[in-house]
C-alpha cells in the first residue's frame, strides 16, 4: 500500500475586522499592570482576587458580600471560596447583617487593614510612576475615557 499524499491545507480568508480587539487590549493592559503588582502580592501571600477584596474593603469599609463581589469583579461562588481562605488567614471577618439576617457582611480585620496599608504604598508608588511616565494629563485622560466606556456600555 502506498502512502497517501498530504492533503493541502484549506486556505481560509481572514475576517476583515476594522477595529482593534479592544477587550483583548484591555486584558493585555491589565496583565501589564498586574505584572508589576503581582510579585508584591505574592510576597504577602495574596492572590489577585484577595487583593481586590482587601482594596475594596479598604476603600469602603464593612460591606455586604454581594457588593464586594460587584466592586471586586468576582463571581459570587468564587468570592465564597476567596472569603473563606481570607477568613482562615485572619484577613477578613464575616457575619450576618444585623439589619437583615438573610445577608452577610464582610469587613477587614486589623491584620487585613494593616496589609492594605502596607500594600497601598507600593500601589501608590506604581501610580506615581505611571503618572510620571505618561504625564498627569494623559493618565487623567485615560481614567476619563475608561469611565466613559464603562458608562456607555452599561445596560
Amino acid at each position: 500500500m502506498s502512502p497517501s499524499p498530504a492533503r493541502p491545507a484549506l486556505a481560509v480568508a481572514p475576517t476583515a475586522f476594522t477595529h482593534r480587539n479592544l477587550p483583548r487590549l484591555l486584558l493585555q493592559a491589565r496583565e501589564s499592570l498586574m505584572a508589576r503588582t503581582r510579585p508584591g502580592l505574592r510576597e504577602h501571600g495574596l492572590s489577585d482576587q484577595q487583593w481586590r477584596v482587601l482594596r475594596v474593603l479598604g476603600e469602603h469599609g464593612t460591606m455586604e458580600t454581594g457588593r464586594v463581589a460587584r466592586e471586586a469583579y468576582i463571581l459570587g461562588p468564587s468570592l465564597t471560596g476567596v472569603l473563606a481562605r481570607m477568613e482562615r488567614d485572619g484577613l477578613v471577618r464575616r457575619e450576618r447583617d444585623p439589619a437583615d439576617q438573610r445577608r452577610t457582611v464582610v469587613e477587614a480585620t486589623a491584620k487585613g487593614r494593616r496589609m492594605v496599608e502596607r500594600l497601598s504604598h507600593s500601589a501608590e508608588a506604581h501610580y506615581q510612576w505611571l503618572e510620571q511616565s505618561l504625564g498627569k494629563q494623559k493618565l487623567a485622560q485615560l481614567y476619563r475615557l475608561l469611565d466613559e466606556l464603562i458608562a456607555l456600555e452599561q445596560p
